[in-house]
């Protein structure tokens, strides 16, 4: 009976009996997993993300539209000045019937027959005629007579001393100049006015 009892109250037993129920409770109870983000962290990751993948996209977007409408411009000039050189090439062939039809006087066409009156009119029609075709492809002669001197468009010979129009005012055309589309083709050569009122400030 004696044996039973010191058995009983053993303390290196009480002790291995408390340290595995010890290690049986930490076993049953839940633990967080360590190094694992915490739930709004990865959410707030996760919308950064996103909004640079979105940044990314309308950067993406916008390239392909400027490159879109540059593509467009330059096939629209391409179009337009593609027969630059072929343009300014015939404007010999214009100048040429501008004179053959400056050539006959308006008193010689009065005195004329009528065979040289017929040849003159189909000179001028084929001048017309021309020029229409090449207004088709973007060309178009330029009439500077009465406007304000372009240096863009228009090349200065001579001054020709006139107080009746505003200094800078075209007076004469030597030779027509021409455009295509919205550039010099060839500039007009002509005489400007000076001595007269300052041209007005355009806005």
């Amino acid at each position: 009976m004696t044996e039973e009892t010191t058995q009983d109250h053993n303390p290196n037993h009480n002790a291995e009996h408390s340290g595995h129920e010890s290690s049986l409770t930490s076993e049953a109870s839940p633990q967080s997993p360590i190094g694992e983000p915490e739930p709004f962290t990865e959410i707030e990751n996760l919308m950064q993300e996103n909004n640079a993948l979105k940044d990314k996209v309308l950067r993406t977007m916008a390239e392909m539209e400027n490159l879109r409408r540059r593509t467009e411009r330059e096939v629209a000039d391409a179009k337009l000045y593609g027969v630059t050189s072929f343009a300014r090439d015939m404007l010999t062939f214009a100048d040429n019937l501008r004179r053959a039809v400056e050539s006959v006087s308006a008193e010689e066409k009065e005195a004329a027959s009528t065979a040289l009156k017929s040849f003159v009119e189909g000179i001028d029609l084929t001048e017309r005629d021309f020029l229409s075709r090449l207004a088709r492809f973007g060309v178009k002669k330029l009439e500077p007579q009465g406007e304000k001197f372009d240096p863009n468009m228009h090349e200065a010979l001579f001054e020709v001393p006139d107080p009746s129009v505003a200094t800078g005012t075209v007076v004469q055309v030597v030779e027509a100049g021409f455009s295509i589309g919205d550039r010099c083709l060839r500039p007009a050569k002509v005489g400007v006015a000076r001595g007269g009122p300052k041209p007005e400030a355009t806005n």
